[in-house]
């Protein structure tokens, strides 16, 4: 993977979450996508990506999270973001609609509860 991000797996029992630290762009996108979908198993019913440490999201970003989110649906999987009001690409989320397909948590803790 690119030096921009790097992408972090945790579990929170059996709930798989994606920690994104970095830039997510064009160079990148198709490595983090593979790393993410490496993270879920045919039971996992959700998987949380924690945006907190995401410091730009580009177009790529934005769709590889449109195309997860949907792919995910289509298996009846759910996707679930953790996205600070504070963070610069809450803006890009918004404005996208993508916060109309997948629902966006301000907190980990309100991610992990909701998915769970």
């Amino acid at each position: 993977m690119t030096w921009l991000a790097t992408v972090t797996g945790e579990r929170h029992g059996d709930l798989p979450i994606a920690v994104i630290d970095g830039e997510i762009d064009a160079s990148n996108a198709a490595e983090i996508a593979d790393r993410l979908r490496e993270l879920l198993t045919n039971r996992s019913a959700v998987l949380v990506v924690d945006l907190t440490r995401t410091t730009y999201l580009d177009s790529a970003g934005i769709n590889l999270l449109f195309a997860l989110g949907t792919e995910l649906l289509d298996r009846q999987q759910g996707l679930h973001l953790v996205v600070p009001p504070t963070s610069p690409i809450l803006r890009a989320i918004s404005f996208t609609g993508l916060d109309a397909l997948v629902p966006v948590h301000a907190t980990r803790e309100a991610a992990v509860e909701q998915a769970g």
